[in-house]
């Protein structure tokens, strides 16, 4: 059994490659305008050609008796004149005139002269007469008075040079097909620009715009990668705008919050006015809070966010965070479980930034895991070299609460986004939360990832041993 197999594998492997080809063949067909336009000139090539020669035959099979025997019979008869001018052939000058006409052949038969051009040639089918036609012998055969037959024809060897003529042809619409492709893959390049561009302005580079060939007199390409120059740079005046806007709103409305909250310190201490006064700084402190979030999603907006690196111990990092956090959640976070590998790296990363991180993913976390039957749990652990050789460290932070609907998790570290009224009214919080933290993952070169722990939400971030080169 085991030698049918082996004998079977080369012609099993070399039908899925050649499935593998056939696929690869219709997807760049499908894909791609400059092989389509490429074989829709071959094809038109081709049709051209085949028309072109169908024509000059359909041409010669029409006016051949009306035109051309008329004039071989006359031609037949001039040569039978220089061969045989006394009425008797000459074989001299039947020998002249095969070497000064290569192409024709002499055949004389008769009583006293038995002679022929080439003897090992018999006369070829193509030159005799159809079934029916009756004509032949008065078209290429001659009889002279003294009772010789010369006969004429055409020499094959000549005509063995048509597959090497095939060949010259097809090798010259190959290399027209070549220049076409050639040709098109140079006209479409701008589409190649157009494409670039439209990627660097998706991902926010707005400094280079697409290259217009000729700007003084474009083509529609030219003008198609204008017309998004025009669009990019209205959408980086919009982002600015909004950015210089919300900047200016947040800086302005800094003095009236520490003046408002300066105020509210001096009220007057006595036990009547005290719950209000706390509750008056916790909603300043909240304003206060969002203003800076809001600042720093700006800032790590930019892709060119500074960040002030230095060796982080993550694990301890995380440890001052949670003690942090029982003040304001006293019950859950007291309860939180922090497991860290004892062999962690220290990474060089931003520590202001990443305390902000942890400290929006456990507030997130404890927010919602009022009612939950387990705390929330932090777990760092050593991520697995990845293919550029880089380790780093995974920051795992998953809650017990009820969760988001799978449709709403990529919108989670959106800004401002907020799931159901269930999970965001009764546990407070605007939408910036995931939003800061998937930008400082992002800064430090990392990634961020959220999906269901059913129960509850996990939030994995990664971060590179290795700092991205800029």
């Amino acid at each position: 059994m085991n030698q049918p197999a082996q004998a079977m594998n080369p012609l099993a492997r070399c039908f899925m490659a050649c499935t593998r080809w056939q696929g690869r063949t219709r997807r760049a067909l499908r894909h791609s305008i400059k092989l389509r336009l490429v074989l829709v000139f071959l094809l038109l090539a081709l049709a051209m050609a085949f028309t072109f020669i169908g024509g000059v035959q359909k041409a010669f099979s029409v006016g051949w008796r009306e035109a051309a025997r008329p004039l071989l019979m006359d031609y037949v008869d001039h040569l039978m004149a220089d061969i045989a001018p006394g009425g008797t052939p000459d074989v001299a000058k039947a020998t002249a005139l095969t070497q000064r006409l290569h192409v024709m052949t002499v055949r004389i038969e008769g009583p006293v002269v038995q002679w022929a051009s080439h003897p090992a040639q018999p006369r070829p089918d193509w030159m005799r007469d159809q079934p029916g036609q009756t004509d032949g012998p008065r078209l290429l055969t001659r009889q002279t008075a003294d009772g010789h037959t010369v006969t004429f024809g055409l020499n094959d060897q000549i005509f063995e040079r048509r597959p090497r003529m095939v060949g010259y042809t097809l090798t010259v619409l190959l290399l027209l097909t070549l220049l076409a492709f050639l040709y098109v893959r140079r006209l479409l390049r701008p589409l190649d620009d157009i494409g670039a561009g439209a990627q660097r302005f998706g991902a926010g580079e707005f400094g280079q715009p697409i290259p217009v060939r000729h700007p003084h007199k474009p083509d529609e390409l030219g003008q198609l990668a204008a017309t998004i120059n025009t669009m990019g740079q209205d959408i980086h005046r919009m982002l600015e705008a909004k950015r210089a806007l919300l900047l200016a709103i947040s800086h302005e409305l800094r003095s009236p919050l520490t003046r408002a909250r300066l105020h509210t310190e001096l009220l007057p201490d006595t036990p009547d006015a005290e719950p209000q006064r706390q509750a008056l700084l916790r909603e300043l402190q909240a304003m206060s809070r969002l203003i800076s979030d809001l600042l720093e999603t700006e800032r790590l907006s930019s892709r060119h966010a500074a960040l002030q690196r230095e060796p982080v111990n993550l694990a301890a990092l995380a440890a001052e965070v949670v003690a942090d956090l029982q003040a304001s959640h006293a019950t859950s976070a007291a309860a939180t479980v922090l497991k860290a590998d004892g062999d962690l790296p220290a990474l060089a990363l931003d520590p202001t930034r990443m305390r902000l991180l942890l400290r929006n993913l456990l507030d997130n976390a404890l927010r919602h895991s009022a009612g939950a039957p387990l705390p929330p749990e932090v777990r760092l652990a050593a991520a697995p070299d990845g293919p550029d050789g880089r380790g780093g460290i995974v920051l795992e932070v998953r809650d017990h609460g009820p969760g988001v609907p799978d449709d709403q998790l990529h919108s989670l570290s959106e800004p401002f986004f907020r799931p159901d009224s269930a999970r965001t009214r009764s546990a407070g919080g605007v939408g910036l939360g995931l939003t800061l933290c998937r930008l400082v993952a992002q800064a430090h070169g990392g990634t961020m990832e959220i999906s269901n722990a059913r129960p509850g939400l996990r939030v994995v971030v990664t971060l590179p041993a290795q700092p991205p080169a800029r």
